[in-house]
């Protein structure tokens, strides 16, 4: 019985998937996108009247590789955050196949649950965890690439200070940069460049390296180049003061990632030590732990424990992250 329902339950999921598609192909298919904008610019010349802002020379990012699904997902709310999640981790795949990796994700989690024989309620949040798997390994990829860009940040800025002394322009030096750092940081300030030599403006071009790389380091710098533009100042000795306050930041970051190791360590044990002593007690009397499973007292108990658990480790996360 279980079995034939998530073979239900796996066929709606691809019955509605298909009736959407056959709707929006249908709809497309009499509106197209895309020749209704060059039939809005025919008629704009046409008439003699232009608009200067739908002339672009920025390349947007496609959600897919197919125009009909990449039209279809720009009109669905939140996949623009997880494309920007995608150009953030540095990762080359479009938001289309990311979200393909979701739902299969989400497939098997409950064909699994299925296979478990696991209770009709826990089939949903077992598709849940499993199509959140493809989002936890993004954001884990953003964070060691952002990790590894903060540390590449002093040196540039080090870089820039010394191109700047010898004679060159600071797009120069952005691009010495970008030439000779390594990935990510080097890749990210060579497509700054190139979107100022494309020209746009050395103002914009550093608001979406910002936005790509969410690093409050880079955000200092480039607030402090911005307001140098504006203000005039010696560039030279701004960047050499953002790298000297980098990385006394990066020092007392560490420091205070020493002094409270103990502190995670305490919470990793108190998180983890409940899970073995239950499975410890499950191994050695199996009956004694399905009273907690049978029992509605016991069903409470764990609920109780499982919330204190959350609030312990919710208060030491508060005590041991500091802000610097």
């Amino acid at each position: 019985m279980n079995t034939t329902f998530a073979l239900f339950v796996v066929l709606l999921f691809a019955a509605v998937m298909l009736l959407v598609w056959g709707v929006y192909t249908g709809w497309a298919a009499h509106r197209d996108p895309e020749a209704e904008r060059v039939a809005r610019r025919l008629r704009g010349i046409i008439g003699g009247e232009t608009r200067q802002s739908e002339v672009t020379i920025v390349k947007e990012r496609r959600l897919s590789e197919s125009a009909d699904i990449d039209a279809l997902l720009r009109h669905l709310p939140g996949v623009r955050r997880l494309d920007r999640m995608l150009m953030q981790a540095g990762v080359r795949y479009l938001a289309a196949r990311l979200l393909a990796f979701c739902a299969a994700g989400f497939t098997a989690g409950l064909l699994l649950a299925a296979w478990l024989a696991l209770p009709a309620l826990a089939w949903p949040l077992a598709g849940a965890a499993a199509a959140s798997l493809p989002l936890l390994y993004l954001s884990r990829a953003r964070d060691r690439r952002l990790v590894r860009f903060e540390h590449q940040l002093p040196d540039a800025l080090d870089m820039m200070g010394r191109a700047m002394r010898a004679g060159h322009a600071f797009p120069t030096a952005l691009k010495l940069v970008g030439d000779e750092m390594a990935a990510p940081l080097g890749e990210e300030f060579k497509a700054a460049f190139d979107e100022v030599n494309f020209g746009i403006g050395m103002g914009d071009a550093l608001n979406n390296l910002a936005q790509r790389v969410p690093s409050m380091d880079l955000q200092y710098f480039v607030v402090a180049v911005l307001i140098q533009r504006e203000t005039g100042g010696n560039l030279t000795e701004l960047l050499s003061s953002i790298s000297a306050i980098i990385r006394d930041r990066h020092r007392l970051l560490g420091q205070v990632q020493v002094l409270s190791a103990e502190g995670r360590m305490s919470a990793w044990i108190l998180c983890l030590l409940p899970f073995g002593a239950g499975a410890m007690m499950y191994a050695a009397n199996p009956e004694s732990m399905g009273v907690l499973a049978t029992d509605p007292g016991g069903r409470k108990l764990v609920g109780i424990a499982a919330a204190m658990m959350v609030t312990g480790v919710l208060a030491i996360r508060k005590i041991i992250r500091i802000r610097i």
